[in-house]
């Protein structure tokens, strides 16, 4: 204990470093702790889709969504989302799960899903990838 700061003096980088993580865990720990969406997996999507009449949303550009999307999914490119979103308006009060390739884009759509009034808003963790290794369903057509 008495030669933490010795250490501290020889290795400041090391120490800016830790400090540099920890605040970025911290940070990350809140922002997950207080965001009004939840991460769900392919079958607990599956779940919200098929028992609470969800709506599955796919938000990645056309020529990701053209190589392979979720049946019966909905496309909204996050580019489009915001302009768009009077045509979820029948899903404001039920589960809406939005999906990209892994599941990091989604989040943000999620987040604008929620501020504009979504009140069951989910994001497919890992995306259409976690989907396809689940061996559930996909289609190009």
């Amino acid at each position: 204990m008495d030669r933490i700061p010795e250490f501290a003096a020889n290795h400041p980088l090391l120490i800016a470093a830790l400090i540099a993580v920890s605040f970025l865990l911290i940070r990350n720990e809140i922002s997950v702790r207080f965001r009004k969406w939840k991460a769900v997996g392919p079958f607990e999507a599956t779940k919200l889709l098929n028992h609470e009449d969800g709506l599955l949303v796919d938000i990645r550009p056309i020529g990701e969504f053209s190589q392979g999307h979720i049946v019966n999914c909905k496309h909204l490119p996050m580019g489009e989302l915001n302009s768009r979103l009077g045509e979820l308006d029948k899903f404001r009060d039920r589960p809406v799960v939005a999906y990209c390739r892994s599941g990091s884009r989604s989040a943000a759509a999620c987040d604008l899903l929620s501020k504009q009034g979504f009140t069951q808003v989910y994001n497919l963790q890992g995306g259409i990838m976690a989907w396809e290794n689940a061996n559930l369903p996909v289609t190009r057509k």
